[in-house]
Formats: structure tokens, C-alpha cells, sequence
């Protein structure tokens, strides 16, 4: 019977069509087929032998079978194909690819510049905990500044984070004990807050720090007056408004000019819509590190200095790419993101 099957199998290999493998069917495992014939001279078998021969039938017949049936779907296949016509002449059709996301071009950009200034990228966890964000900040439970902060709350007492601050904290914590520290920390942060063309309920943002010893407000001004340059136009100048923040001081708001009117807050003559005619375009908040905040993290703030500035990708894109609405950017709108 082994050679049997080898010669059943050749068959269906070679079979024209599937008319063929039908006749191949019952010629084997029809009624009156060649295996069924064989399975019924099974019980004339000795009784030790019977089993075996058992056992050799049906492995046959399952070979036999998955045989017809890898054939006939190689058949079909082919006949599929047969019926589709091709033209070779036809150009090809390119792959559609996506690129980088509009914001994620501007972090990149952000990011290159202090990289190439010496600073570190660092993350840390999106979810926190009220100290991390808030009160190692000098940011207590019935400050006013939680106000600004609109926050949701996680059953447990922890939060999705309001600012990346904490990545901060965290850092500090961790090389106290080996200084300077120069970092970047860009990441999605979490408010309760309505959303309108200039604000969302999740958006990115990078903050910085520095600390070491003798750092002054000069330090600070030429750093982010870099920044805006690398990313703006090499004559991008800036501002600092005195403002507060609890975890610095003094605090200061970040003003750029304007990359429509040029600073000059005219457009053909009329105001320009950018900057509404003031030439500035506020862009973020920094500050000098506020002692206690140092203290908190155990750095010796009689030794050392530092400052932190903060603000939002989002935003430098729509200025940089004059889009007025910065909820387009994450909107499901194809033709929008494809411009970029």
C-alpha cells in the first residue's frame, strides 16, 4: 500500500484540473476505492498486525486527502489569476508614506538646539504624584497657583501630569550629588480645561533647567534668545515681563517678535493678525530656580543656582507655520497635515 500512495500522490500533483482530482477521489476513497477496499480486508489481517494496518490506512487517507486539497486550491489560484489581465505597460502605483507630524518637527527642531547647546533629553512618567507635581514645586494644596493648573485626579490620589516640572524634580533627585545639570524635558501633559484655538485638554511640552554655580538672569536670557533663533530665524529677538510662578524667582513671560510683521506690528500697512499689532508674540514662562525648590530636591542652594523656562510646541507651530487654530494640528484631517 506505500507504493500505492506514493503513485496517488504523483497523480494529484499532476492533475490538469479539478475534474481530474474528482475522478482521483473516487477512484481512492470512493465506495469501491482503492483504500476503502483495503481498509475492508483489514479484519482477514492477523490480529497482531491488524493494528498497524489501521494506523497506515488513515495516515494514508489524511495524506491523500490534504494532497487533493492543496491541489485544488493551487488550481483555483490559478485560474484567478488567469482571468486578471495585466498590462505591463501601466505605470506603477508608489506606496503612500507618511511623514513626521508638524509639532513632532518642531520638538525635533527644539531638541537639536539644546543638544547641540550641551543639554540632555530626559523623560519620566506621565502619571504622578502630588508631590512630584505641585509641592516639591512650592505649590501646597491651598495655593492659588492649583487654580491655574486645572487638574484630573486618579483614584489613589495620583494625577496624569499638569506640566513636565516633575521630569525636573525627579532629575535633581537622582544627580544632587553631580552637578551641573543641564536638561530638556519634553512631553504630553494633562489640564481640565476647555478647549479653544489656543488651548487643549492634552498637549506637548518642553521645559528646561539648568543649575550650577553663578547662574544669573543673563544666562538665562541668552539661552532662550538661542533657542528662539534656531528655531524662528537667526533675527528673532526676544523679551522678558516680569510675571510670577511659585517655583521661581524672579519669574519672567517670553516674548518673541513677530515672524509675520518682523516686530514691526504692520502688515501693507494695517496690523498684523499674527501679533495683533504689537509686534510680540508671547510664547512661555521662565525663571530664576526659587531656592527652596533646590532645597527640597537636596541641592545646597547657598552654592548652587539655576534656572527653568517652559513653553508649548504647539504653539511655536502654529506661529512658525501661521496656522490660527492649534487644534487643527491634531484634528483627523488629512489634507490639513499633508501641507507640512
Amino acid at each position: 500500500m506505500a507504493a500505492g500512495i506514493e503513485s496517488w500522490l504523483e497523480q494529484v500533483a499532476q492533475a490538469p484540473d479539478e475534474a481530474t482530482l474528482t475522478q482521483l477521489r473516487v477512484r481512492v476513497l470512493g465506495r469501491k476505492g482503492v483504500l476503502t477496499e483495503a481498509l475492508k480486508t483489514i479484519g482477514s489481517l492477523p490480529v497482531a498486525e491488524r493494528a498497524q494496518a489501521g494506523l497506515d490506512s488513515n495516515k494514508h487517507r489524511s495524506t491523500f486527502e490534504a494532497a487533493l486539497a492543496a491541489r485544488q486550491l493551487e488550481l483555483q489560484n490559478q485560474a484567478e489569476i488567469s482571468l486578471t489581465p495585466i498590462d505591463v505597460t501601466a505605470p506603477g502605483m508608489r506606496p503612500q508614506l507618511g511623514h513626521r507630524h508638524p509639532v513632532s518637527m518642531v520638538l525635533n527642531e527644539l531638541t537639536d538646539v539644546f543638544w547641540q547647546m550641551g543639554y540632555q533629553v530626559v523623560d519620566g512618567p506621565e502619571i504622578e504624584t502630588e508631590w512630584f507635581n505641585f509641592e516639591a514645586l512650592l505649590v501646597d494644596k491651598d495655593h492659588p497657583a492649583r487654580d491655574m493648573q486645572d487638574t484630573f485626579y486618579l483614584k489613589g490620589g495620583n494625577l496624569p501630569r499638569t506640566h513636565t516640572s516633575a521630569v525636573q524634580i525627579r532629575y535633581m533627585m537622582e544627580h544632587k550629588d553631580n552637578l551641573p545639570i543641564r536638561i530638556v524635558a519634553p512631553g504630553k501633559v494633562y489640564r481640565n480645561e476647555d478647549e479653544d484655538a489656543r488651548h487643549s485638554w492634552s498637549f506637548y511640552q518642553i521645559e528646561g533647567l539648568v543649575v550650577d554655580q553663578g547662574i544669573t538672569v543673563g544666562d538665562l536670557k541668552g539661552t532662550l534668545e538661542a533657542m528662539m533663533r534656531g528655531v524662528l530665524g537667526d533675527n528673532t529677538q526676544i523679551r522678558l515681563r516680569s510675571n510670577y510662578f511659585p517655583y521661581t524667582e524672579p519669574s519672567v513671560e517670553m516674548d518673541a517678535t513677530c515672524v509675520v510683521c518682523k516686530g514691526t506690528g504692520k502688515v501693507f500697512q494695517h496690523d498684523c493678525h499674527l501679533c495683533t499689532g504689537t509686534g510680540w508674540l508671547e510664547l512661555g514662562g521662565a525663571g530664576m530656580v526659587h531656592p527652596r525648590v533646590l532645597q527640597n530636591v537636596g541641592i545646597n542652594a547657598d552654592k548652587y543656582s539655576g534656572f527653568a523656562f517652559g513653553f508649548g510646541p504647539e504653539r511655536i507651530a502654529a506661529i512658525k507655520y501661521n496656522v490660527p487654530d492649534v487644534r487643527e494640528f491634531w484634528r483627523p484631517n488629512f489634507k490639513f497635515l499633508e501641507q507640512f
